[in-house]
């Protein structure tokens, strides 16, 4: 595996990138429906290009998982559904710990093996909201590294 901090997001990166997205998000959350699935889909593009770094795992050059981080904040995760459970995410986020000090995520709470994950690599539940930040009835958790 390659992590890369992609510095061109070209139409095909963000393409492969939004594919990714997708095969996470119908692995992950099954919580969403289908047209849910749809219109969040719409606004990936446009997330890949405006987040501040955006750092892409690859496995035999194949984009296969990316993180998107601003300042101290972890902006998105996904790893594609197929590459689950290598430890791809945990290297992302480590690499993110690393060299941008990510301390802060926010996860939806009908995503517990999220929430689980990142229990796991040292982050703690500080606030919840009872909706996404779109107001849809997703319910978020505000993380934090412990100190």
């Amino acid at each position: 595996m390659k992590i890369v901090v992609e510095e061109q997001r070209t139409p095909q990166l963000i393409e492969r990138l939004t594919e990714v997205w997708e095969s996470s998000v119908r692995a992950t959350h099954s919580f969403l429906s289908e047209g849910d699935i749809s219109e969040i889909r719409g606004y990936v593009p446009m997330a890949l290009c405006d987040v501040g770094v955006l750092v892409v795992a690859y496995v035999d050059d194949c984009a296969v998982a990316f993180m998107g981080v601003d300042g101290a904040r972890l902006e998105m995760l996904f790893v594609d559904a197929d590459m689950r459970g290598r430890g791809i995410g945990r290297a992302l986020v480590e690499y993110g710990i690393a060299h941008y000090q990510i301390s802060e995520v926010t996860v939806n709470e009908q995503n517990p093996d999220a929430v689980g994950f990142y229990a796991h690599l040292g982050f703690i539940t500080y606030r919840r909201a009872d909706c996404d930040e779109q107001g849809r009835p997703f319910p978020l958790l505000y993380m934090h590294m412990k100190v």
